[in-house]
């Protein structure tokens, strides 16, 4: 089944993004606050983001074609990578801004009316961000999820400024305000660092999770009480996809058509299981000893396949052998 448009929810990050900047620029011009500085740079990578998720959005919508068999949904992964970057560059940018402030402290000005204007932005990015994440679960995709916490790190970033703020403006102490700030730059940096990894993840082709991987052996698993074996079960994400790939055996005295049968039910029941999957079926026979000796590719079945080398063997003549795994 293709998957809808979900540019849309990229251009709602980026009208989200424009309008933020423009408050939380505001707030900072009002009140001097270094910490609303960085609260209005943060909103800065959120635009440049929003706008990287709608390029790479409308690349991994492409269908397949000769040069791209297995479609552009890995696109999805340098949006987010690219997100995370960022994220640490308008980490390190907060740092030295904070830095600076602290060496020179000034007094806040207005600061109540500065907090009214940085707050309406932090809803406004509370509610979008919402909005981004149910879409990203329910429909699979990690450039929205990247989004969506990016946004969620800027609530809980204005929030810490607010308070920050707040008690600048009733303590009178200043360098509470850069200090606010340096504490906003750590927590952005454990988000970018995060959204960085599951990047590089998707694009090392990573498996699927392990709850997902047990959904399929739960399909599977029932086929063996009929004398139906399988191995070589591998699994990556790419993007919103899925991709399963794993070896089916059958009794060598099995027909084609049943096999190809069984292997037509068995893509049909993890296509049921799992929501915009493919799966890739390779049947053989239970009898041929050379069907065992890509076992090795699943790594749950290694000891099934040393243990099945060391049991004898019934050769096509009748006669009795041994495998020896080679070394």
């Amino acid at each position: 089944m293709k998957r809808p448009s979900l540019k849309r929810f990229a251009w709602l990050s980026i009208a989200a993004a424009v309008l933020t900047i423009g408050l939380k620029a505001a707030a900072y011009l009002i009140t001097d606050s270094i910490g609303l500085l960085s609260d209005a740079l943060e909103s800065v990578v959120n635009l440049v983001g929003a706008m990287m998720a709608l390029a790479m959005l409308t690349i991994a919508a492409r269908p397949a074609d000769e040069d791209h068999a297995y479609g552009h949904s890995k696109a999805e992964y340098f949006s987010s990578g690219v997100e995370g970057t960022l994220i640490l560059i308008a980490a390190v940018s907060i740092g030295v801004a904070a830095i600076e402030r602290l060496i020179h402290p000034k007094s806040l000005e207005q600061v109540w009316l500065g907090l009214g204007v940085a707050i309406a932005a932090s809803c406004v990015n509370l509610g979008v961000a919402l909005v981004l994440l149910r879409a990203a679960r329910h429909y699979n995709s990690i450039t929205l999820e990247a989004n969506a916490h990016h946004l969620l790190t800027d609530v809980w970033t204005s929030a810490g400024v607010v308070v920050g703020v707040i008690a600048v403006g009733i303590t009178g102490w200043n360098p509470l305000d850069p200090i606010v700030a340096l504490a906003v730059a750590a927590n952005i940096i454990w988000t970018g660092v995060r959204i960085m990894r599951k990047s590089v993840l998707g694009l090392m082709d990573t498996a699927l999770p392990m709850d997902e991987q047990n959904l399929i052996r739960s399909v599977l698993e029932p086929h063996r009480e009929v004398g139906v074996e399988y191995h070589a079960l591998r699994t990556r994400q790419s993007g919103s996809r899925r991709f399963v790939s794993l070896h089916v055996l059958v009794p060598g005295i099995w027909t084609v058509q049943r096999g190809h049968q069984l292997v037509e039910r068995i893509e049909e029941d993890i296509h049921r299981t799992l929501p915009n999957v493919i799966v890739f079926t390779h049947l053989e026979s239970l009898s041929d000893p050379a069907s065992w000796d890509d076992g090795a590719l699943d790594r749950e079945e290694t000891q099934k396949v040393d243990n099945h080398a060391e049991q004898p063997q019934q050769s096509p003549n009748g006669e009795t052998t041994h495998r020896q795994n080679e070394k």
